[in-house]
C-alpha cells in the first residue's frame, strides 16, 4: 500500500511540473505530457527509488534520476512532438524534477524504512570483537 501512495504522490508532482514547463512553455499537448509523466513516474520509481536508492545514498540516486529523467523526457518529447526546442524543454524539465526528486527520496526512505520495521523483526547488529593473547601457539610441548 505504501508503494501505491508513493507512486501516486510522485505522479501528482511530476505531471503538473511537466504540464507547466512542457505544456505551457513549449506547446506539448496535454495527452503527450500525461503519457510522458506516466512512463517517467512508473519506470523512475522502480529503477531510481526502489533499486538505486535502496543500495546507495540520496545524492547518488538523485544524480542517476537526473540522467534517467533527461533521457526519458528527451526521447519521448522528441518522438511525440515536432519542435525545435526539445533540448531546452528537456533540460528545464529535468532540473525542476531533479529538485523534487531530492526531497522525494527522503520521503521514500522514511516510508520504506517504516514499512520494513513494521513487517520484520529487527535485531540489533551483532557486536563483534577480536580476541588477542600473549601466546603464539595454543599448546606447548612439555618435553622441550
Amino acid at each position: 500500500m505504501e508503494h501505491l501512495k508513493l507512486i501516486a504522490m510522485k505522479f501528482l508532482f511530476t505531471f503538473p511540473i511537466l504540464l507547466i514547463i512542457l505544456g505551457g512553455g513549449f506547446d506539448v499537448s496535454f495527452g503527450n505530457v500525461f503519457l510522458i509523466s506516466l512512463v517517467l513516474t512508473g519506470v523512475s520509481y522502480a529503477v531510481g527509488d526502489l533499486l538505486i536508492l535502496s543500495r546507495s545514498s540520496n545524492t547518488t540516486a538523485t544524480i542517476s534520476d537526473f540522467v534517467f529523467t533527461f533521457l526519458v523526457v528527451y526521447l519521448m518529447t522528441d518522438a511525440l512532438t515536432v519542435g525545435n526546442n526539445v533540448f531546452s524543454a528537456t533540460l528545464i524539465s529535468t532540473i525542476s524534477l531533479t529538485i523534487f526528486e531530492y526531497f522525494f527520496h527522503q520521503s521514500v526512505a522514511r516510508n520504506l524504512d517504516g514499512e520494513k520495521a513494521g513487517t520484520e523483526k529487527m535485531s540489533p547488529a551483532p557486536q563483534l570483537s577480536t580476541e588477542a593473547s600473549e601466546e603464539l601457539y595454543p599448546y606447548e610441548d612439555e618435553d622441550k
